[in-house]
């Protein structure tokens, strides 16, 4: 299937990023783009996010050939029940969303008829909203297809054309192992960091100012994950939550290890697992997932790609 008329539901950073590198990268393809809320619709009309930024979904959507849903995962069925009988037939609906078995379950239920090629392109920024957008976000980052096992060859190689054209590496998968992949490399971090700094904050013997004043690079790059948008992680974690706690469990029954070399005074088993985290910390530099310049390569300007 050849896609020409892509549209964009919900245009905070993951769809406005997607605007602003299909019309960087992908020239011949015209964008339209909506978002429920009236101010962020003004803002992506001032910012060029889509060629067209329509006032209804059902606008956006009816002449697409693909549409990409960038709302959180607990609201991709009433989105995409928002805009169902204004949908082409032939269209081609995808989404961007963490967690992808309900996802995939979702989009199923509100949309029938459509053929559906669920994605989770594994980049972001603790920012959010129509200010927060990219064009260079998916650079070099994978994008990760779960297509149903009845999806067309055809429709998946579209898909995958497309965030190629992105400058995305993609990669199949099933929904399932993408969960679970996920729950290990995104959510589980994820949940530790606001948990982290949520017990900083907690702490009676601890002012609020002291831990932002000396707060070190390890901290701060916990708050700087913490600080991702609360909407989408919620229903992340809601609608992941069978990965999420099997994880969960794997990883307190090794902080409960932890816990037990630190009290016993087993310096070699904490210095084998530091190597090993270590090692694993080069392959991912190595595989171009992040960067070994000091403070990762950093500004203040700049947004950093490598969250999720």
């Amino acid at each position: 299937m050849s896609i020409e008329r892509v549209a964009i539901i919900g245009l905070g950073l993951l769809g406005g990023s997607i605007g602003l590198a299909a019309r960087e990268r992908a020239p011949g393809l015209t964008i339209t783009g909506y978002d429920r809320d009236p101010a962020v619709r003004e803002a992506a009309r001032a910012r060029g996010l889509a060629h067209e930024v329509c006032d209804t979904a059902a606008a956006a959507v009816s002449d697409a050939d693909l549409v990409i849903l960038c709302v959180p995962v607990g609201a991709m069925e009433a989105a995409a029940q928002g805009f169902a009988t204004d949908l082409p037939a032939q269209a081609i609906v995808s989404d961007v969303g963490s967690s992808k078995q309900s996802v995939a379950q979702a989009l199923a239920r509100a949309l029938p008829d459509n053929a559906i090629i669920p994605a989770h392109p594994v980049a972001g920024t603790e920012r959010s909203g129509p200010m927060a957008g990219f064009a260079e976000l998916f650079t070099n980052r994978w994008c990760i297809l779960t297509p149903p096992e009845n999806a067309a060859p055809a429709d998946i190689e579209a898909v995958s054309a497309f965030w190629t054209r992105l400058g995305a590496r993609v990669e199949i998968m099933d929904a399932a192992h993408h969960d679970l992949v996920l729950a290990v490399t995104s959510h589980i971090p994820h949940l530790i960091a606001y948990t982290i700094v949520g017990t900083a904050s907690d702490l009676e013997d601890v002012t609020r100012s002291e831990v932002i004043k000396y707060s070190a690079g390890g901290f701060r790059d916990f708050t700087r994950i913490a600080a991702s948008d609360p909407v989408m992680w919620r229903d992340v974690f809601l609608n992941n939550r069978s990965a999420v706690l099997e994880m969960l469990g794997r990883f307190s029954e090794d902080l409960t290890a932890m816990q037990r070399a630190i009290r016993e005074g087993d310096g070699e088993r904490l210095h084998d697992l530091f190597s090993r985290t270590r090692a694993i910390r080069r392959a991912v530099i190595e595989e171009g997932q992040d960067d070994d310049r000091p403070d990762f390569g950093r500004s203040d300007h700049v947004a950093d790609p490598s969250a999720e």
